[in-house]
This record gives structure tokens, sequence and C-alpha cells, in this order.
């Protein structure tokens, strides 16, 4: 009996220790700065569609759109458009600005 319980207790933790050393989710963060002087950073997880964007002292999560070139999240009165020429972020009803990666 105590073999039985000693092969359950090392069963346990052989099981825990392959379900602890899973990688942890690849992250990518980009940080811009825009003609008009807003900068924000945005970060953007490998199984998830959506964006997370800090500006203004805020924290947003911004879902992805339909978009016809590059990629478009926008959520919480801000739009963020990447392309590969940079990308425009519109927020705070001031007009869409043109940003650059820093």
């Amino acid at each position: 009996m105590d073999r039985r319980k000693a092969s359950v207790i090392i069963g346990a933790v052989l099981s825990a220790a392959v379900a602890g050393s899973t990688p942890a989710r690849a992250q990518t963060f980009q940080s811009y700065r825009c003609v008009d002087g807003t900068q924000f950073i945005v970060a953007f997880y490998q199984y998830d569609k959506r964006a997370y964007l800090q500006i203004d002292g805020r924290s947003l999560t911004l879902a992805r759109r339909f978009g016809l070139s590059g990629a478009r999240y926008s959520g919480s009165g801000v739009t963020l458009k990447i392309t590969r020429d940079g990308a425009t972020v519109k927020h705070a009803r001031r007009p869409a600005t043109a940003c650059g990666l820093t």
C-alpha cells in the first residue's frame, strides 16, 4: 500500500511540473509617437485578436475591426489603424494623426 501511495504522489508531482513548464503567451509591445505629440503603447498577444492600448493615462482594450489595408482596432472612442507605412490614431474627438514607431 505504501508503494502505491508513493507512485501516486510521484505521478502528481511530475504532472504538475509538466503543466507548470508551459511557456508564457507570446506578446508584442510597440511604442508609438504621433505628429501631434501623442504617445501610446500597444500590446498584442498571440492568441488574442484585440489590441491593448495605453494612451492619455488610460488603459483600453480595442476590438479588431474589418479593414481593407492593414489592421484596424477600435473601442471607447479610440480608433487605431496600422499599415505597412505606419499607424494613425484618432482619439478624444481629435482628428486622426499619423504615428510612427519609437
